[in-house]
């Protein structure tokens, strides 16, 4: 059976609170899938780690290390959210880390924030890398990687496939837990090491994931 890391971003999960709508679509689309797949989850911070971030940065000068930990812990309750819809389906816990062997039979493990300096992008990309995975599936809040933020330059050009190290160019080399980017750069750099293959597609269009992972036509931008 195959096996899917998805990488879930906050920003779907939370946009401004616990979107139940998207999450009701996307425990049938998994448990729909369960036949073909095991899969990996991933779960991002999204806007509970930006309120909260922003919230103690306001009371207090705030260690980069603590703002990180609190985004962390923002990613372990998001994960936790999605580990209780699918019951028991689902890995009674949620893995904070990927340094250790995952052992369970279940078809469903949900994966959260590790330690500060490192995205979930970076925990999906070394589970795949424990599970010899080739491929993460990103889903966040765009349908494509531009060559330039297309809400500020209107000449960005949409990138349907782009290698890791042009993509690179595009990002640059380092991360923090409030950049805003397609996928970590830092997680780039192991990724292209190991020559995975990341897919970034909107995630809220889930037919559109389904398509890519059954391989048809879709939208959104490969990396590799």
């Amino acid at each position: 059976m195959e096996t899917i890391i998805l990488s879930l971003g906050g920003s779907i999960i939370c946009p401004d609170k616990p979107d139940y709508f998207f999450l009701k679509d996307f425990k049938n689309f998994v448990i729909s899938g369960l036949d073909r797949y095991r899969f990996i989850i991933v779960c991002g911070g999204g806007k509970t780690n930006s309120y909260y971030n922003e919230a103690a940065a306001r009371v207090s000068n705030i260690k980069k290390e603590d703002l990180d930990w609190i985004g962390i812990m923002a990613t372990r309750l998001n994960a936790e959210l999605v580990r209780s819809i699918f019951g028991e389906l689902a890995y009674e816990k949620v893995i904070h880390g990927p340094e250790k062997e995952i052992k369970t039979d279940r078809k469903i493990i949900l994966a959260s924030g590790w330690k500060p300096g490192r995205s979930t992008d970076y925990v999906a990309v070394l589970l795949a890398k424990q599970l010899k995975v080739k491929v993460v599936v990103n889903m966040t809040n765009i349908s494509y990687i531009y060559t330039k933020d297309p809400k500020k330059h209107p000449d960005a050009e949409k990138l349907f496939e782009v290698s890791w190290k042009d993509y690179r160019k595009i990002v640059g080399n380092r991360w923090s837990p409030r950049m805003n980017s397609p996928f970590d750069p830092v997680a780039s750099r192991e990724a292209q090491k190991m020559k995975l293959e990341v897919a970034v597609l909107n995630g809220t269009d889930l037919k559109n994931v389904e398509a890519y992972l059954s391989g048809n036509l879709f939208k959104g931008t490969i990396i590799k």
